[in-house]
């Protein structure tokens, strides 16, 4: 199974577009797994695909969309509960928590 990372993105991250950013930028790259808002104000996803790539998709989740302000982000490997959340098939917008 490739490298897969848990991420929490920090910030001005809500109602500015930010997951469907994430989406495309995951998308482009055709990376696999989900992303969502959490009820804190965060914005939670996993990657799933090779280092480099994911590297370089957290690299553009830094930036965001131009409305975003991204204070940090917190990653580390995804655990089984969060990988069991993707269906297997692309990205997914999963519903807020």
């Amino acid at each position: 199974m490739p490298p897969t990372l848990h991420l929490i993105i920090r910030g001005r991250v809500q109602g500015v577009g930010y997951r469907n950013f994430v989406f495309e930028a995951a998308t482009a790259q055709r990376l696999q797994g989900w992303v969502r808002n959490r009820m804190a104000g965060t914005v939670e996803a996993v990657l799933i695909g090779p280092a480099e790539t994911v590297a370089a998709v957290i690299e553009q989740c830094r930036k965001g969309p131009p409305a975003s302000r991204v204070e940090g982000i917190d990653h580390s490997d995804a655990t089984p509960q969060q990988r069991a959340l993707y269906e297997g098939s692309g990205f997914e917008v999963l519903p807020t928590v």
